[in-house]
């Protein structure tokens, strides 16, 4: 290893990102996380918070939301069309979805689309920078994203309803309803997102001077969900989530010539949870049932499509024993079972069962430390001994130094295995070590953080063309990736009015091994800011984006790239306070009405509006 490489590897060496962008949240008599591990076991790493407030901000699906709070990069079809994610410059599999502690990234293809998710379905959204698969298993490489519907166990009978409506015809609507006592509690939730899409092309025009505009870019979204948890007593409880998802989507075209197609999805997710304790051993169990399914028409006038559908079946056994004061011990035992069958990739089933050991010792308030291993056991691939070592600590009232290494890894899809043709059922797991670093600085108003991390990716997955032309999956890839990222938030209040502020900026070099190139679709730049303001009834709010650069090829053409673009919204709201609350409030989306696109061909709208009313009682 060169000198400058070590010199890397130290700087560079471990992450964690602030929670900076947190409001602060109303202390509850009992709140049941759904996803334990994700608070016990990331002292040495970053976990940042979107609550209520932040989410509300915010257009409905989730890639608006995390576009402009953290910096996850996005890369979308169009404006409601498939959107994938870039983190710490790894691919779109390579970051792990966990919801309520399962990982429901998609069986088929490895990965989640953002725009089929509405961030109000969930009490809080929670992003973890860097490696996670000791607990999440496969993809957690360059994060994960949570999504949790945490229990509250106190007398009440909360109703909240949002209505939306847009340009290009955009309506939403959300409600979600929660009961809840000392011994029961249930939330009740719908949501609905769509819109004729039909926006004009900025600066852009056909061949005869007639404006171009997006054409089949109807999206319907609409999902359910129903969550219930009993207290037995203090020791014994059972919790039930439920949820289940339609999207009924077309895909918009890049010229006008081009056949019109559709694409349906949808999910089906339960969860049975059982929480237990018997003194200093604790047990978490879960049950989990994942139905995920699509149908593709490449002539949306046609009844023909070809379809792809996975029923997963999870159980789970995690055991905390206690063993000094300030010592706990984690076993965690998993098993399943996955049947996949589609016109694309035929009929299988995989079987995967894991064993993981992670420790956690707390000496003193200021020193945290964490350490997990894990082996998954299946016919399908050789699984490598995946390892997590953390440690934090607060060397004062204003700094706190983290540090983490791991190894983690993404298991081959059924795309990858199976696909007909090109499937290549000899495929490893993509492997992952890690190294992160992160300073946090606190100052009465001011937060900041600044975190390095490298990272080597080995076995990466690329397909490629083969014998007769036929493209198929190969471990041939090796990547290396670096950066740094910053994150401030600074709050204030003089009297009634009150002030925030929020900054994050993310440096990322991901580089081929062997040619030195940047990964296409993933910026060096990064960086996102907020200003808001609220006194009494009023509050405003002001947001930026900035995306750098990308490469839309492996060899870096310069000639092939998507441009660099700043976008802003603003909003406003009102609570006439009827009810316990009744808001009024409108947003300007793209400000300043910029021509950008996130991928290729795939202009997104100019300056469009939207408003909206809540109502809580």
């Amino acid at each position: 290893m060169t000198i400058k490489r070590l010199l890397a590897f130290c700087s560079f060496v471990m992450c964690q990102i602030i929670s900076a962008q947190s409001d602060s949240i109303t202390s509850l008599k009992e709140v049941l996380v759904s996803d334990k591990n994700l608070k016990n076991y990331s002292v040495s790493q970053s976990v940042l918070k979107l609550n209520d407030s932040i989410i509300n901000k915010n257009e409905a699906l989730l890639t608006d939301l995390l576009n402009f709070n953290s910096t996850l990069y996005f890369k979308e079809y169009g404006r409601g069309m498939l959107s994938t994610v870039s983190f710490r410059g790894t691919t779109s599999s390579q970051t792990a979805v966990i919801w309520n502690g399962i990982n429901i990234n998609s069986q088929m293809n490895g990965s989640t689309d953002f725009n089929t998710i509405s961030g109000s379905d969930y009490n809080s959204i929670s992003v973890k920078a860097g490696g996670g698969s000791v607990i999440y298993g496969s993809g957690a490489v360059g994060g994960t994203v949570h999504l949790n519907n945490d229990l509250l166990f106190f007398n009440r009978f909360e109703n909240n309803l949002r209505l939306d409506y847009g340009s290009f015809n955009t309506i939403g609507i959300n409600y979600k309803t929660s009961i809840s006592n000392k011994k029961w509690s249930a939330q009740i939730g719908m949501s609905k997102n769509s819109s004729t899409n039909d926006y004009k092309y900025l600066n852009r025009y056909t061949w005869r001077g007639e404006q171009r505009w997006n054409q089949n870019g109807q999206y319907d979204i609409i999902t359910l969900s129903a969550n219930a948890g009993y207290k037995f007593n203090q020791n014994h409880i059972l919790k039930l989530y439920s949820q289940s998802s339609n999207t009924d989507r077309n895909t918009s075209l890049i010229v006008e010539s081009e056949t019109k197609s559709k694409y349906i999805n949808g999910f089906n997710r339960n969860l049975l949870e059982y929480d237990g304790s018997f003194g200093k051993l604790k047990t978490n169990f879960k049950t989990a049932y994942i139905f995920e399914n699509y149908q593709y028409f490449e002539d949306n006038s046609s009844k023909n499509y070809t379809y792809g559908k996975t029923e997963n079946l999870i159980t789970k056994l995690d055991v905390d024993y206690h063993v000094f004061k300030s010592t706990h011990l984690n076993g965690i035992v998993d098993y399943s079972r996955t049947n996949g069958y589609g016109t694309s990739f035929g009929s299988h089933i995989r079987e995967i069962s894991s064993a993981s050991l992670l420790v956690r010792q707390d000496i003193g308030d200021n020193w945290k430390n964490e350490l997990g291993v894990r082996k998954e056991f299946t016919d399908n691939y050789k699984s490598p001994v995946l390892f997590n070592l953390g440690s934090s600590y607060k060397f004062n009232d204003w700094y706190n130094l983290k540090l983490n290494v791991s190894r983690n890894f993404r298991i081959p899809t059924y795309n990858d295995l199976y696909w007909d043709q090109g499937g290549n059922p000899n495929l490893k797991p993509e492997n992952s070590y890690q190294g992160e670093i992160g300073n946090v600085f606190t100052f009465k108003n001011w937060s900041w953080t600044q975190n390095f991390y490298y990272m080597k990716i080995t076995d990466m997955l690329q397909w490629v063309p083969g014998a007769n032309g036929i493209w198929t999956p190969q471990n041939q890839d090796k990547v290396n990736s670096y950066g740094t990222e910053t994150m401030l938030a600074w709050k204030k209040s003089y009297g009634k009015n009150s002030f925030a502020a929020n900054a994050t900026y993310a440096y990322t070099v991901s580089q081929d091994e062997k040619t030195k190139n940047q990964l296409f679709f993933v910026p060096f730049n990064k960086a996102t800011g907020s200003v808001s303001y609220s006194r009494n009834k009023l509050s405003a709010y002001y947001q930026i984006l900035y995306n750098g650069f990308v490469y839309t090829r492996a060899d870096n053409n310069p000639d092939e790239i998507i441009n660099d673009y700043t976008i802003s919204n603003i909003g406003i709201d009102y609570d006439l306070k009827f009810l316990d609350s009744f808001k009024v409030g409108f947003q300007v989306l793209n400000l300043f009405n910029k021509d950008y696109e996130s991928l290729e061909n795939r202009p997104m709208p100019g300056r469009n509006f939207n408003m909206y009313i809540t109502l809580k009682f």
